[in-house]
């Protein structure tokens, strides 16, 4: 079973229930942001006995009122990659080994994008790099519901020259994928169990693949969760992408054409073609 968002005939952004491909709307939940306002244990009971069949196309699993939101330097190879790459290195080492995360909004249900839609580099970055994430979904209660996989697509050069670019390098169109559907808390697998596939495919070419876990995360998901709810208000519960493991060499970066594919098991796999975001 899977929560899914679709686009429907009547709805932008229905919610559904969905088993071996049939979607099923639930009484009283119309969209993901009902089913955020719920706990846990309530969703799981909400959701036991969905009827009604509907169809429409899988759309990025995500509301307008929900914000989706990033976790940066919370893998020991995301923190090596950021050195690298950037003129002032001590900043992202102080970040890994430091109590508080590097928290950042990412996205919003405009600038995201589901599976098998374009992905976005931006033409005035000479590299731009995939960031393979699992992205947790948490309820206004603080709960962790579901799970998905997110491409946090970074504008490497713009980041690199200098981090308070962080915003310009993150957010802009197309620099978010997610998806392909939500997994229930109670049906993912445990983090260590949940491993992370990428590749980019170029034409027949694999130019670059990688494997990482969420096990390998430097910090608890608990924690993550805390920290992004300080001071701060979600009543409709948020999106969070606990940060890349994996990111390709200096000599790696996306092209127009290229096929991003990422594959976390007990989640699914989130697929996108690139294309670039023109001047305006």
């Amino acid at each position: 079973m899977k929560f899914s968002v679709l686009h429907t005939s009547s709805a932008q952004y229905q919610f559904a229930v969905t088993v071996d491909g049939v979607h099923r709307a639930i009484e009283g939940l119309p969209t993901l942001t009902e089913a955020m306002h719920l706990t846990l244990a309530e969703l799981k009971s909400r959701t036991a006995d969905a009827q009604t069949t509907i169809s429409g196309h899988l759309a990025p699993p995500i509301a307008p009122e929900i914000e989706l939101w990033g976790a940066g330097v919370t893998y020991l190879r995301s923190r090596d990659a950021r050195k690298e790459e950037s003129g002032v290195p001590d900043v992202y080492q102080r970040v890994y080994e430091a109590d508080r995360p590097e928290l950042f909004f990412k996205s919003t249900a405009v600038r995201a994008r589901g599976t098998n839609a374009p992905i976005g580099i931006r033409y005035d970055s000479e590299a731009s790099v995939p960031e393979p994430e699992v992205a947790i979904y948490i309820n206004k209660h603080r709960e962790i519901i579901g799970y998905a996989i997110c491409n946090d697509v970074t504008a490497r050069s713009i980041e690199g020259e200098n981090p308070l670019y962080l915003s310009q390098a993150k957010i802009y169109i197309g620099s978010t994928a997610i998806g392909p559907d939500i997994t229930p808390a109670w049906l993912a697998p445990a983090a260590v169990d949940m491993s992370i596939k990428a590749r980019i495919l170029r034409g027949a070419i694999t130019t670059w693949e990688a494997e990482t876990s969420l096990g390998a995360l430097n910090r608890t998901l608990e924690d993550l969760v805390s920290y992004v709810f300080r001071c701060q208000e979600f009543p409709h519960g948020l999106i969070l992408s606990t940060g890349t493991g994996i990111v390709p060499p200096l000599d790696i970066s996306l092209q127009a054409g290229d096929i991003v594919e990422i594959d976390v098991a007990g989640v699914g796999v989130l697929s996108n073609t690139v294309e670039v975001i023109p001047e305006r």
